[in-house]
């Protein structure tokens, strides 16, 4: 028989002291209110384990007692992987385990426990002259945990890769409360499958990441910034290209925001001014590290070489910190600015590089023969193809009534799209519980058996994350 929710706070209870568990839904409210606000159900309860040793204990008493556990980190996820689906399941918050437990400049790593907040392992390493290159906009309670389970992506994929390629190793607890321990460090091991791609990326459905081993990197002297007036998405490809061959591997990220994300944050306050070079139908934000001893002005000269193409027309670089920071403003600022005009249907999407400037016009031409009158709003990493492809309802709109019309058909007519650009329907965000349905319509029906076939061997009972990704 399914244990009832006092016995579950009462077991919990005697498992790891009642300081850490939480049964009252009216004090769950950090741990239920994930950004987007889709998802209402809460836990049955949340569990704050302060060691490694207590989630093992938490894992055996789940998998013997048939209660399922959602692993949470900083709850910043946009698809509902962290939080409950049916209401009997427990929150784990991994949020105690916040140690940074070793950094090694000569191996180029930092062993960082689940809870560890992305903003303090970004001060971790650079407090060793090194830098841990994932930055997010929600890196200020974006945990460790969290990012790896979801294998986030950030602004600096282009030179750095996601998550996953960040990772040498993780540490996890398993279904049945096993420790895996592969905090390996090594840059060649050729001894079998590896494990830690699985973990990574797996939301929380094949073990509990406890600690990761990361790759950390040297500290650029300096950066490189401006914001490119751009004609469109076509001229930012042609951009993009060019800036490679002439850099390579110091590009660290080029994203591109229209113009109607600049009008709404001047709107809204988001910026105190206006960061551009002038009026521009789009924007690309440039970023290029200079490593020591190497020769500033590397983006200078390619940004004139452009102009002297006419492949742009107009640029203005940040002269100071202070210049810089509101360039990433008005990048990172992005999803926010939208909540202030009203309601807003989002994709997290890619496709190859090369059919971005595609996606976004038949994309946009999609969504208004759907709905007159519908802002697109399409931004992000033009770098690596990922983009959030956007929608504000039309100006004085209702809200409610604009997502009960068009937010399904929306998302239809563009993941049409993407899929047949050969994209993806979840570039960084994952599947969660929002997009089980769509995976299992997208994906081949050979990767999902074999997904399945992964998740039945290392969580039979299925109390890891029940009913996310495979559904």
């Amino acid at each position: 028989m399914p244990l009832s929710s006092q016995a579950i706070l009462a077991q919990l209870t005697a498992l790891v002291g009642p300081e850490s568990v939480i049964g009252e839904v009216e004090k769950m409210g950090a741990w239920l209110n994930e950004p987007r606000r889709r998802f209402h159900i809460p836990a049955a309860a949340v569990v704050r384990p302060a060691t490694v040793e207590q989630v093992q204990a938490i894992a055996r008493w789940a998998n013997a007692a048939g209660v399922g556990l959602i692993p949470q980190g900083g709850n910043t996820g946009l698809v509902g992987a962290q939080v409950p689906l049916r209401g009997d399941e427990v929150i784990v918050s991994l949020a105690r385990l916040d140690r940074i437990r070793a950094i090694d400049v000569a191996a180029g790593t930092m062993t960082a426990e689940a809870g560890v907040i992305l903003e303090t392992a970004h001060a971790a390493a650079e407090a060793e002259n090194t830098i841990f290159p994932l930055w997010l906009a929600s890196q200020g309670s974006a945990r460790i945990g969290g990012v790896l389970s979801s294998n986030a992506g950030g602004v600096n994929v282009l030179a750095y890769g996601n998550a996953r390629e960040l990772t040498m190793g993780v540490e996890a607890v398993l279904a049945d409360g096993r420790l895996y321990r592969g905090l390996n460090s090594l840059k060649k091991d050729n001894t079998g499958y590896d494990l830690k791609d699985l973990l990574v990326g797996a939301e929380g459905t094949l073990g509990i990441i406890t600690a990761a081993t990361l790759k950390i990197f040297p500290k650029p002297e300096d950066y490189e910034t401006c914001l490119v007036n751009l004609t469109g998405p076509e001229a930012a490809l042609d951009l993009f290209q060019m800036l490679r061959a002439r850099i390579g591997g110091r590009l660290n990220a080029f994203e591109i925001v229209p113009a109607i994300g600049l009008d709404m944050q001047l709107r809204h306050g988001f910026l105190d001014r206006d960061p551009t070079a002038g009026p521009s139908p789009w924007y690309g934000l440039v970023e290029v590290s200079r490593m020591q001893g190497s020769e500033p002005g590397a983006l200078m000269d390619a940004i004139e070489a452009a102009f002297g193409t006419g492949m742009i027309e107009n640029a203005v670089f940040a002269e100071s910190l202070e210049e810089r920071t509101r360039m990433w403003a008005f990048r990172e600022q992005m999803s926010e600015v939208q909540s202030r005009e009203g309601a807003s249907i989002k994709h997290d999407v890619s496709v190859p590089i090369a059919a971005v400037p595609r996606l976004i016009a038949e994309g946009s031409a999609a969504a208004l023969r759907l709905c007159p009158g519908i802002r697109p709003v399409p931004f992000g990493h033009m770098g690596d193809g990922n983009i959030h492809f956007n929608f504000s309802q039309p100006a004085g709109a209702d809200p409610k009534a604009f997502m009960a019309q068009y937010d399904e058909a929306m998302h239809e007519a563009i993941y049409e799209v993407v899929l047949r650009l050969g994209g993806s329907i979840s570039a960084e965000h994952g599947i969660g519980q929002l997009k089980t349905g769509l995976l299992r319509q997208v994906k081949d029906p050979v990767a999902l058996e074999m997904m399945a076939a992964i998740k039945t061997a290392l969580d039979p009972k299925g109390i890891l994350n029940p009913g996310k990704m495979l559904g």
